[in-house]
């Protein structure tokens, strides 16, 4: 039975179009997962089916249906949490209805020890209902689900005490997360909920989904977890749902198919509109003129209402990585290399030898150090103790996670013409073209950019940027699906037939959570 229905959703903000006569059919325990470009209008939708105020202003058309009496949770971007509470009992807030009858019970069990004949079977009979109750919220074990919950997605006991509003971003974010998967709605909706995990948390949360009994609507870029979790997808595509059965790998196996299906009408309607035109052309004077009118009129009716866009994924990532230089065969070592931030110690008596042409995933816990070691080794940071060198005529491009070395002012045309060959304006629109910049897109100021299309501008500069080692710091936190992906090809794709013939071939170190990118990208792990 269907826990959710949409039906010939329409919404628009201002004049922009989100959802037009969108439809979504979820069955009351099926797990599905919603992709599509950044800013298409996910957590809108999302917002809608909670039935927040502000996202509901904006449906123009169509309705949200929900099955009576289910319950809703939702974990936004940004979690709205009580600053002045500890983070467990923030965490506990999630059974505020089982506290409740806790209380009603504990009352109840005290006006017992006076009461007698009529009153005392009373309540005896009312200490039986609240007590059923109470077993079927959870019963006693809501402190160890609570614990267990909590140190899953790595929030330690020594946070426990801790006020939300000395919680870090991350920290509130994975305790808001907690909090939603106690409550255990019906519907559970899930905006980004790996943002702020490590690879142990992701795995955590990709193991509790697999057992909820629940429905799941999951928006996230992380492609492992939608391959673990997702039984069908739905992509958001020119304000529609499009419907793949399966998960992530079998959806983009799909899409690839639909893809290739749509160029191919898109090339057959562009012979047949041609065949048309000409036709007018030639016969618009003269005796067929009413015939060619005619004609004219159908095909304005036919561009309008029948045209096969161009599928964008058919596009293909023409860049090779082409090192300006070949570095030595020792890219960086490190020896007994060693940091400490006062009693903290990061990482102790490191040895290490990266060698041309390594591909090495560094990966651990948040806050384990990883980007500190990555900057010692690059020389963007000092060591406490020990030595770290770069090797002869090594050229570093540093992906970090803030972007404040960008002029703000320039286009995205403009950043990337200091990166290809000739500087030319064509080449960087070309470069811009490959990682999804298109029309006015590719002059709009960085400045202006989301986030993620910031991202997406500085990782294109780098591929194409001449590097011989690439260091990568979780390229991919604020980048949709379709970016990602575009940024892995071209990081696959590798050097030129000429530059690896010279030795001219990218050494890469990546630091990511994103276990997909890891498994495809890297041939060791640190």
């Amino acid at each position: 039975m269907a826990i959710l229905s949409i039906a010939n959703l329409v919404l628009s903000i201002g004049d922009r179009v989100l959802l037009n006569g969108a439809n979504l059919t979820l069955d009351a325990n099926e797990h599905v997962a919603m992709v599509g470009r950044n800013g298409t209008g996910k957590s809108t939708f999302l917002r809608v089916i909670t039935g927040d105020a502000e996202a509901q202003a904006h449906v123009v058309g169509g309705h949200v249906q929900l099955q009576r009496g289910s319950t809703v949770g939702y974990l936004p971007q940004d979690p709205d949490l009580v600053e002045a509470h500890t983070l467990r009992d923030e965490a506990a807030g999630a059974f505020v209805e089982l506290t409740k009858l806790h209380d009603r019970l504990h009352s109840v069990s005290q006006r017992m020890t006076d009461a007698a004949g009529v009153e005392l079977d009373k309540l005896m009979r009312q200490y039986e209902r609240l007590e059923h109750d109470v077993e079927s919220g959870g019963g006693y074990a809501i402190d160890h689900r609570i614990d267990a919950t909590l140190h899953g997605l790595g929030l330690t006991d020594d946070l426990f005490g801790v006020k939300v509003a000395d919680l870090s971003g991350g920290q509130r974010g994975r305790l808001a997360l907690a909090k939603l998967l106690l409550a255990e709605p019906d519907l559970l909706l899930l905006d980004e909920p790996t943002n702020h995990l490590d690879i142990a948390g992701r795995q955590w949360l990709e193991q509790f989904l697999e057992q909820y009994r629940g429905a799941v609507i999951i928006v996230s870029h992380d492609r492992w977890l939608l391959n673990r979790v997702a039984s069908r997808i739905y992509e958001l595509e020119a304000g529609r749902f499009i419907n793949y059965p399966g998960n992530y790998s079998q959806y983009r196996q799909l899409r690839a198919e639909r893809s290739l299906a749509q160029h191919r009408a898109h090339g057959k309607q562009q012979q047949a509109i041609k065949r048309e035109q000409q036709f007018i052309e030639r016969y618009r004077a003269g005796q067929r003129a009413r015939q060619a009118r005619g004609r004219e009129k159908r095909l304005q009716r036919y561009i309008r209402d029948e045209m096969v866009d161009r599928p964008v994924e058919l596009d293909e990532v023409n860049i090779k990585m082409n090192p300006i230089e070949r570095s030595g065969d020792i890219v960086a070592r490190a020896d007994q290399l060693s940091k400490s931030y006062g009693d903290r110690r990061l990482f102790d008596s490191v040895n290490l030898i990266i060698r041309r042409g390594d591909r090495i995933g560094i990966i651990g816990p948040n806050g384990a150090g990883k980007s500190t070691l990555a900057r010692c080794l690059i020389g963007r940071d000092f060591a406490s103790s020990g030595v770290a060198r770069l090797g002869a005529r090594v050229n570093v491009g540093w992906y970090r996670q803030s972007h404040e070395h960008l002029s703000l002012d320039q286009s995205v045309v403009q950043y990337l013409q200091q990166y290809v060959c000739n500087g030319t304006d064509q080449q960087a629109r070309d470069l811009a073209g490959a990682f999804l910049f298109s029309g006015p897109d590719q002059d709009r100021p960085l400045g202006e950019l989301s986030g993620g299309e910031r991202s997406r501008a500085v990782l294109a500069g780098l591929i194409a940027g001449g590097h011989n080692l690439l260091v990568l710091d979780e390229p991919t936190n604020h980048l949709d699906i379709p970016s990602v992906e575009r940024l892995e090809e071209a990081l696959r794709r590798g050097a030129t037939s000429q530059a690896e013939k010279e030795g001219r071939i990218t050494t890469l170190i990546l630091i990511t959570h994103d276990r997909m990118l890891l498994n495809d990208l890297v041939d060791q792990l640190l």
